[in-house]
Parts: structure tokens; sequence; C-alpha cells
């Protein structure tokens, strides 16, 4: 930990914590658990689409996509898609890929797509000398062909916010959703330099829904 980075904070669950706490941040918030059985079982139910993802970790590694279909399930790992009959099939391969990795379960969400690839978003949000936050950044990232997943070293496409938004919904789009987020991660940093002091520089995934709502997905206090 330097200065210049400031405070390191791994855990997904603990910001997720945070961030559910504040009554205008928690709606952008999707549905998110801890990994166990019961509790695959339980958001499958609600959601028949979810994201499990290492407590720890970032570049997309580790992310899976699991969908209910009717009595059958499926998991999609990178372009690898793996079907099951039954739910503990589904389960137990699940637990054997995680590993003695603490996992998180996460609602689904539709993300907007370019030419059928969903698109996300990065803002960057740095801590300045003086003590005051600026935006450094706002960026899309369009997943590659066949993935699920938008990360750059993933194969992603790194687009300008402003474009991702216009060519996903329409340049009448791109002011008000930019605002919203501007607006979300200055709320957000607010709740998490109070609950975690030292932070000096976060990194917001956020993804817009096909209907158009804004979700937070993680924030990363080591923002690629």
């Amino acid at each position: 930990m330097t200065d210049e980075i400031g405070r390191q904070l791994a855990s997904k669950w603990a910001k997720t914590e945070a961030l559910l706490s504040h009554a205008q941040i928690a709606p952008h918030i999707p549905p998110t658990r801890m990994f166990t059985k019961d509790n695959l079982s339980s958001m499958l139910s609600q959601h028949s689409m979810v994201v499990i993802k290492p407590v720890k970790g970032a570049g997309g590694h580790g992310v899976i996509k699991v969908s209910r279909e009717g009595g059958s399930y499926k998991y999609t790992y990178y372009s690898k898609t793996n079907r099951f009959q039954s739910f503990d099939g589904l389960y137990q391969s699940l637990n054997a890929r995680r590993g003695n990795r603490r996992y998180l379960i996460q609602k689904g969400i539709r993300l907007a797509t370019i030419a059928g690839r969903p698109i996300d978003y990065r803002v960057k949000y740095v801590k300045q000398p003086a003590g005051n936050w600026s935006i450094t950044a706002i960026v899309g990232r369009l997943a590659k062909p066949g993935l699920f997943v938008t990360n750059i070293c993933r194969g992603g496409t790194l687009l300008s916010g402003s474009e991702g938004i216009r060519r996903s919904f329409s340049s009448a789009k791109v002011g008000p959703k930019k605002r919203e987020m501007r607006m979300l991660t200055q709320l957000s940093t607010q709740v998490l330099e109070g609950r975690f002091p030292g932070i000096g520089q976060l990194g917001f995934d956020y993804g817009i829904d096909t209907n158009g709502k804004i979700w937070i997905f993680e924030v990363n206090t080591r923002p690629q």
C-alpha cells in the first residue's frame, strides 16, 4: 500500500454490504448473496439467470454465468457452456471449479448490447493531492464476440462512454446516463470512504440493462 494508490480492499462482499446500507444506492445493486448450495437454488428460482464470481478477483477471472431453463441448468465459463439435467449436478460441477475460493452469487442483468455484444462501463474516480475526488475516465467495454465478460484482458473492445451509450441506446441518452453514473459514483464514494478510510482510487463497474436502468456490479480499489 502506498499513498499514491491508497487503501486496498479486495473483498467485493464488504464493499457491496456497505453500498447496500444506503437507501439511494441499494436499488442499483443487483441482489447478491454468498455462494452456498441453498443460496444458489434460491437465487436461480427467483431470477433464472445469475452470475457467480470470486469474492476476491479481477479481470473477469472465475466469473461464471448460470441459467435455469425449465428443469435443466447450464453454466458458461468464458466461451464454454456445460449443461446439466439436475441441480445437484450443476452445483457439484460449480463447486469443483470454485475450489477453495469464496464466491458471490449476483442476479444476472441482461445488458444492453451493440451488434449482440454486451457492453458495460468503467468509471475511474481518483482522490487528488488536494483531497478532492475527480472522475478521470468513463469508458465502455464491449464484450468479445461469443463472450459475456467485457474485460479488455479477455478480448473486450474499449469505447468512450458516450459512444457506448449512443450505439446501445441513442444520442439523447448519453447526457442523462453519464450524469446518473457520476451521481452514483460520488454518492457511493462518500459511503465507502466513510466505511473504509484511506481509499484513494476507485473503479466503478456499471451496467445499463435493456430497459435503461443503471446497475453497479462492483467497485475496485485497484482499477486497471
